[in-house]
């Protein structure tokens, strides 16, 4: 705008210059131009008057000097007389404009231009009373020539106006713009500032009003969907055509193993790995994507899909998760079907086998006894299988009866005891029973399970002689249950698994004890049921101590306790 204005101030003054010269000359040259006109005719005058009273000799004896010319044209137009010329060597004069004009009227004037010399010539005829005509011419510049010898002081003129009107063109351009300059866009001051910018200002002001508002909304959009992002325990990348990230929440930080990382960067930075690449590629080829990405934490999986304006992908959207424990829990679902099926099928196949010897008459009337046990032995088994997995069951879906009614461990401890003494006493192990009189609130049913599965086990895999010792014992607002055995032991490497389902540390020697392989596991979902913790300590060829802590005040059941 400074370089306009200065521009347009600068060619107003040299064309407001050169026009005002141009003007000037020309009424100067207009004036001289009447004043040699003027001249010319009183100097025809002056000379015919005096050749009218003295005759020729006037001519000849007057020295006229170079500024004009004289001469005397007779009636018929022949020149008997000229100051320049010979006459007999000009031509005859009557077809002459003012020698014609002086001639019909007694006075006459005319003009005529030389472009060869740029000059006007001024004439001005007087007829005498002979009938003859004194002519009298004078030279007079053109406009051209006047000009052209103001030319170098014109020029030192225009330099000199060019150069003020440069300075001053450069301080009024700077002037003008100033206020325009100093303008506080956010907040402009109407009356400060030209009347003609007023109406640019008021709407300046609604906008930067509407634009405060609008970025007032934005901000506030923007923590709102920050916070949103930030509380979700999901990832949640967004990026652009090129992937880039645009927008990314700390948990697909987290759940990506990623470090360092800002807006800006490329997806890959987050992981770089060819599973999570060909997701996001499907994606940006218009592909919803979904797949397991495995990192040092555990499973993830990355749902990718493309975000569509029209007939283009503008960018893609990941939602990550952790899926770490569903992908183990499906993996224990498959074992666990696998498990019942075998568990199942071993004892079922038995039953099939002597009762197919049995129908074809293959088994002696003296064996029949022994078979017939064996198919009770295998069909309570199954029974109990049935009912291990059916409990089980029940505490995973938290469908287990919600007791809440007093239950005194002791009390249970020793009937529970009671119930395996025939077993203690057939593996030649003994029970003992210590500790104090402690009451809690739960479900007895379940508590008995609990307890019947740790005793059970420590009878079972017991050495033949060895002992089992129960101890209830309470501290601060929790109960603690210990019962150990004198056994063959848990190898180290084996304690973490032992709670699982089916699991079994020795599958030989476990074969040829009596179980479900589901006491530990129903221990452990028990124990849990009443917000509790269960432990083991091992030594193999020792003995083993689990430790049971229970609160003595049962919480409210949180119900996802119950899956596992």
């Amino acid at each position: 705008m400074t370089k306009k204005i200065f521009l347009s101030i600068i060619t107003i003054c040299i064309m407001t210059l050169l026009a005002a010269i141009f003007l000037v000359t020309a009424l100067l040259y207009s004036r001289s131009a009447e004043i040699a006109s003027a001249e010319v005719r009183t100097d025809a005058r002056l000379i015919a008057s005096a050749v009218e009273q003295s005759g020729g000799n006037y001519l000849d004896k007057t020295d006229f000097g170079g500024n004009i010319r004289v001469t005397w044209i007779a009636s018929g137009g022949n020149v008997i007389y000229d100051t320049d010329e010979d006459p007999d060597s000009l031509e005859n004069h009557s077809d002459r404009e003012e020698i014609s004009q002086a001639f019909d009227s007694g006075e006459g004037s005319s003009s005529r231009y030389s472009s060869t010399i740029m000059q006007k010539t001024v004439n001005h005829a007087v007829r005498l009373k002979d009938g003859s005509v004194i002519r009298v011419s004078g030279v007079h510049s053109s406009l051209t020539a006047e000009l052209m010898k103001a030319l170098s002081p014109m020029l030192a003129i225009l330099i000199a106006v060019v150069l003020f009107s440069v300075l001053a063109a450069s301080m009024v351009s700077r002037n003008i713009v100033r206020p325009i300059n100093n303008i506080d866009l956010s907040h402009p001051k109407i009356k400060k500032n030209y009347k003609e910018l007023a109406p640019l200002l008021e709407k300046l002001n609604s906008q930067n009003a509407k634009v405060s508002r609008q970025m007032d909304e934005l901000q506030s959009s923007r923590e709102q969907f920050s916070l949103m992002t930030e509380s979700m325990e999901e990832g949640l990348i967004i990026a652009d055509p090129k992937l880039i990230v645009l927008t990314c929440n700390s948990s697909a930080l987290r759940l990506l193993g990623a470090g360092s990382f800002t807006q800006g960067q490329s997806v890959y930075a987050l992981n770089n790995s060819d599973v999570f690449r060909r997701c996001l590629l499907n994606a940006l080829g218009g592909r919803r994507s979904e797949c397991i990405l495995r990192t040092g934490d555990g499973q993830r999986e990355v749902i990718a899909s493309p975000a569509n304006s029209i007939d283009m992908v503008c960018g893609i959207v990941v939602f990550i998760m952790d899926v770490t424990e569903k992908q183990e829990l499906e993996t224990m679902r498959r074992e666990f079907t696998s498990n019942v099926s075998h568990e199942l099928k071993t004892p079922l196949t038995t039953i099939y086998g002597i009762a197919d010897m049995l129908a074809n008459g293959m088994v002696q009337s003296g064996d029949v006894a022994e078979f017939g046990g064996n198919i009770r032995s295998e069909a309570e088994r199954l029974i109990n299988l049935i009912n291990d997995i059916v409990s089980l069951s029940k505490l995973d879906e938290d469908a287990a009866p919600h007791e809440n009614e007093n239950i005194e461990l002791f009390a249970l401890a020793e009937e529970v005891l009671d119930r395996l003494k025939l077993n203690a006493e057939e593996k030649g192990v003994v029970t003992s029973l210590s500790g104090e009189k402690v009451s809690i609130t739960g479900s007895r049913t379940i508590l008995s399970e609990v307890l019947y599965n740790l005793c059970d086990n420590g009878i079972k895999y017991n050495v033949s002689g060895g002992s089992l010792s129960v101890k209830i014992s309470h501290i601060p607002q929790r109960v603690i249950i210990t019962v150990s055995d004198t056994g063959m032991g848990i190898p180290k490497q084996y304690l973490g698994r032992v709670f699982e389902r089916f699991y079994r540390v020795d599958k030989s020697r476990s074969s040829r004890i009596k179980g479900t392989g589901l006491g530990l596991s129903i221990v452990k979902h028990g124990v849990l049921y009443h917000n509790g913790t269960v432990r083991v300590d091992s030594e193999e060829g020792k003995g083993t101590v689990f430790t049971v802590e229970l609160p003595i005040e049962k919480k409210q059941h949180n119900e996802e306790q119950g899956v596992f």
